[in-house]
């Protein structure tokens, strides 16, 4: 299933944000420190199963379920 990455990272932001476009952005910017540019993906990108397992970590680190 591609874009799956893509609906990781939208979901990590959404859930982190809650509506806030600051936290909204700030956890944006936690995602490109921690090596994944959320602008990188689209939901036509091939899906990774290492990036995958990095997202999940990240999800963690950040308290959101996926």
């Amino acid at each position: 299933m591609a874009g799956q990455i893509r609906v990781m990272i939208d979901r990590i932001i959404s859930e982190r944000s809650k509506g806030n476009a600051i936290m909204a952005a700030t956890t944006r910017t936690k995602l490109i420190l921690k090596g994944f540019s959320p602008d990188d993906y689209s939901s036509s990108s091939p899906d990774d199963a290492a990036a995958i397992a990095r997202l999940r970590e990240i999800a963690h680190e950040l308290n959101v379920a996926l």
